[in-house]
């Protein structure tokens, strides 16, 4: 059985945070026992600070629901300590604009993004870790715009959707190849 609806872990406590394997390990547990097979780890200690730094832990069968910030424009950069995803980019209209893969140790490990495209990932591995830094505050009422293109989370389209982008993934590389 998975543990409840929840979507982030307490941010660590005082002013210096040693980032350890240990800490990362203990997220990536808390990923696998949740129902939505993700979590985050706050680092910032309020969602009002001005910067918002967390670990983004994602297990292979996780749907990170394709959307974007554009009230107020954010931007977004993301980092993979361990593991790999496929991160998209998508037109308006659903058609994936970019597909890429980033791993920890690869060539390409991370992503800068601007604000106003919608995007999304598939975590490729186990224990995918990223370190995620964006502006802030925090205000989920209207930080996010979810794609109208995409289903959302939890229902059964979502499945669906979420195999359709694995393979547009696998369909890529193998042409690269």
């Amino acid at each position: 059985m998975t543990a409840p609806h929840r979507r982030a872990l307490d941010a660590p406590e005082g002013t210096l945070v040693v980032l350890s394997r240990a800490q990362v390990d203990a997220a990536a547990e808390a990923a696998r026992a949740s129902d939505r097979q993700r979590v985050i780890q706050p680092l910032h200690k309020s969602e009002a600070e001005p910067l918002q730094r967390m670990f983004n832990v994602i297990q292979p069968g996780s749907y990170v629901r394709p959307h974007r910030h554009v009230r107020p424009p954010l931007a977004e950069s993301w980092v993979v300590l361990r593991g790999a995803v496929a991160f998209f980019t998508f037109e308006d209209d659903g058609r994936v604009r970019d597909c890429l893969r980033l791993e920890a140790g690869g060539e390409r490990f991370g992503v800068d993004l601007g604000p106003g495209p919608y995007h999304g990932l598939v975590a490729l591995e186990p224990d995918t870790v990223l370190f995620e830094a964006k502006q802030g505050p925090y205000a989920p009422a209207n930080e996010t715009t979810f794609a109208p293109f995409a289903p959302a989370e939890g229902s059964p389209e979502a499945r669906v959707y979420l195999e359709a982008l694995r393979a547009e993934f696998q369909r890529r590389e193998a042409s690269r190849g």
